[in-house]
């Protein structure tokens, strides 16, 4: 039943949002205090705190840190305090039973044990297209939401194409085998979107294993707010 999908991560462009200091007398910003990450990942520290975390993008290398600019303000794109709901309503923090709702240390642990080689971990921005055009997650690839809905035109093959080649599920005879299923870290453009959880929806509707999904409420709307850096996609 497979057939060939490209979904491919996110290509870095030539230039990434890599935060840089602006004002000599700006204080460094950095990620965390060590203890919260010594046991999750190697990473750049200073004086006990995390400065900086290098994972793969693409092919490239790429450092993610907080913008170090003390005067920085959020994306214009993440501005917007009042999107109508419906559909921009706000999420609840447990998205379902079994699913865990992790925070952006979490998020960069996971990032890291992906980008060092640890397979059984696939990180994914649920967002389309138009969306990752403006910026991503280091390390995530794009599976749009409407990639695993059959509301939206997706077909039982496509979506058994993806299961395995994005998700590691085995399929026979039209049922799926999760034993050896990845850990999926999802996110969308944060609390008030509905694209990752539509992805965790469609997923627990066949079958995933719920304790083998993790979602980033806080999305890119948390992520822009903290500084942190995002790669665009090749023009």
């Amino acid at each position: 039943m497979k057939k060939s999908l490209t979904l491919a991560p996110v290509i870095v462009a030539v230039a990434l949002s890599l935060p840089v200091a602006t004002n000599a007398e700006d204080k460094p910003v950095g990620i965390t205090q060590e203890a919260w990450m010594a046991d999750k990942v190697p990473a750049d520290s200073k004086d006990g705190t995390v400065m900086s975390v290098t994972v793969k993008h693409g092919k490239q290398n790429v450092k993610i840190m907080r913008d170090q600019d003390n005067k920085a303000t959020v994306n214009a794109a993440f501005a917007k305090t009042s999107r109508p709901c419906p559909p921009f309503c706000i999420q609840p923090a447990q998205l379902a039973p079994g699913v865990e709702t992790i925070g952006e240390v979490e998020m960069i642990s996971y990032i890291k044990r992906m980008s060092d080689g640890d397979s059984s971990i696939v990180v994914i921005d649920s967002r389309t297209p138009d969306w990752v055009a403006k910026g991503t997650i280091p390390g995530a690839i794009n599976l749009p939401w409407t990639k695993l809905n059959p509301a939206k035109g997706a077909t039982p093959i496509d979506i058994a194409e993806i299961m395995q080649s994005v998700f590691g599920v085995t399929e026979s005879e039209g049922l799926f085998n999760f034993s050896n299923a990845r850990t999926a870290v999802m996110f969308c453009n944060g609390m008030w979107c509905g694209q990752s959880p539509n992805n965790i929806s469609n997923l627990l509707k066949f079958g995933y294993p719920a304790h083998k999904i993790k979602w980033y409420r806080g999305g890119m709307q948390d992520w822009s707010i903290l500084g942190l850096t995002t790669a665009k996609p090749s023009s």
